[in-house]
């Protein structure tokens, strides 16, 4: 199997994992409970992917003398989506708040926020426009992320089958959440069925545009494709942190009456992120270093 096939086969099955989360209400009882073990399961794993996988491939790429570029590409990464969470606001984890009333019942504090009825039908469909395009722009990120594992881990010599296979896994399974927030934004706005499923399917071709865009395009810099692996590698790292660090794990600050199985729930991430690392190639996180790797010369006395 070569690097296209692979992408090709993870990119169907994401685009599937949108589609059935947009859906997912109809397919299975998703009560506050459930939907907040989920989020912070994903939210460790996507922690997880970002610190023991991208990180060190990153590094890896560009070698030890590259530090630096390592960290500003992670921080841009991190800034990026700062600010794209701040702008859109995208990520609507709770079903049971709706643009329309929004109510907030944690065990600390309740209230409720009413808009004015004469704003709610705009203001509803700018929520989930906001939504899309925010949301939208996050997952061609990850496109880019899958696509600069894949070609990472091809480039380290990982069997087929394992090219990049945790950041598609952690993709796979926080696609289905952003699906969900836009379709259940404009469910509440009272959407048909059919405009939910093209905007929903629209949504799921970001993350292979992305993707393909990425493979295609790194190999047509000769020389640079190390370089733009590994710079990719590092944003993405930042991405993924920010976004579990700042959107989706804060959920578990509002919700001490659920602590312990939230906990676990995070644990469980982190350890199937750390996990995935077995099935890379051992040398996949060593830095590449050319002092390294040349010979060391003995000097011989005459």
């Amino acid at each position: 199997m070569t690097t296209l096939p692979v992408l090709s086969v993870y990119c169907l099955l994401i685009v599937l994992a949108s589609l059935v989360g947009g859906k997912l209400p109809n397919i299975v009882k998703l009560d506050h409970k459930r939907m907040q073990i989920l989020i912070s399961f994903v939210g460790g794993l996507m922690l997880g992917i970002g610190l023991f996988h991208m990180l060190p491939h990153a590094v890896a790429q560009l070698g030890a003398s590259q530090i630096d570029r390592v960290v500003v590409s992670t921080m841009l990464g991190i800034v990026v989506i700062f600010f794209l969470l701040r702008m859109f606001h995208f990520h609507h984890h709770d079903l049971e708040q709706l643009p329309s009333s929004e109510v907030c019942d944690h065990e600390d504090h309740h209230h409720e926020h009413a808009p004015d009825r004469h704003g709610q039908s705009l203001a509803n469909n700018m929520s989930w426009m906001g939504v899309f395009v925010g949301l939208s722009l996050h997952t061609l990120i990850d496109g880019f992320a899958l696509g600069a594992s894949i070609q990472a881990d091809s480039l380290h010599g990982s069997t087929a089958f394992f090219l990049g296979i945790g950041t598609f896994v952690a993709i796979l399974l926080h696609k289905p959440l952003d699906a969900l927030s836009i379709t259940s934004l404009m469910r509440a706005s009272n959407w048909s069925g059919r405009s939910q499923f093209l905007v929903n399917g629209t949504f799921a071709l970001m993350c292979p545009i992305g993707a393909f865009l990425f493979v295609s395009g790194a190999p047509l810099l000769a020389g640079q494709e190390s370089v733009i692996v590994g710079t990719m590698l590092a944003f993405a790292a930042g991405v993924f942190i920010c976004i579990s660090l700042s959107d989706l794990l804060p959920e578990m600050e509002f919700h001490s009456h659920h602590r312990i199985p939230l906990s676990i729930a995070l644990l469980l991430g982190l350890a199937l992120a750390w996990g995935i690392r077995y099935l890379e190639p051992a040398h996949a996180h060593a830095p590449q270093s050319s002092e390294a790797q040349a010979p060391m010369e003995i000097p011989v006395l005459n």
